[in-house]
């Protein structure tokens, strides 16, 4: 079964800081891709050696057993799939072997990077709490 992205699960996403890392980053908030992002169902992203990002992928989020599966795809039909495991806190390829990479921009967006390809996840807009430092 398919969920939409702005499922309040995905709020789990913007938590996760790397693969078997955990982040401090206050900007890492709870919350869900705006709905205005959601209706598009287009995400930012470079992908295919591209040197700026276009609004030209999508985001397709499923439960798993040991958590939640994104599967981010390209306009070329390329994809890649991660899952956040239940956590919120692990994200790891689902395909095993190349390592994801999450950061988060300047203006909140976290962005998601797997094999030369990065996918930006927007920032939600009632995600100004800061997440509690350990």
């Amino acid at each position: 079964m398919s969920l939409r992205i702005s499922d309040a699960g995905l709020a789990l996403l913007l938590l996760a800081a790397g693969c078997g890392q955990s982040s401090d980053d206050p900007r890492v908030a709870a919350g869900a891709l705006p709905d205005d992002v959601a209706g598009r169902g287009r995400i930012a992203c470079r992908v295919s050696g591209a040197t700026a990002f276009g609004d030209v992928c999508t985001a397709e989020r499923a439960a798993v057993a040991d958590g939640q599966m994104l599967t981010l795809r390209g306009p070329d039909g390329g994809f890649h799939r991660v899952v956040l495991a239940s956590d919120g806190k692990t994200m790891t390829a689902a395909d095993g072997a190349e390592p994801v990479k999450v950061a988060v921009a300047a203006d909140g967006a976290t962005e998601v990077a797997i094999r030369g390809d990065t996918y930006r996840l927007p920032a939600a807009r009632a995600a100004a709490a800061p997440v509690a430092r350990k």
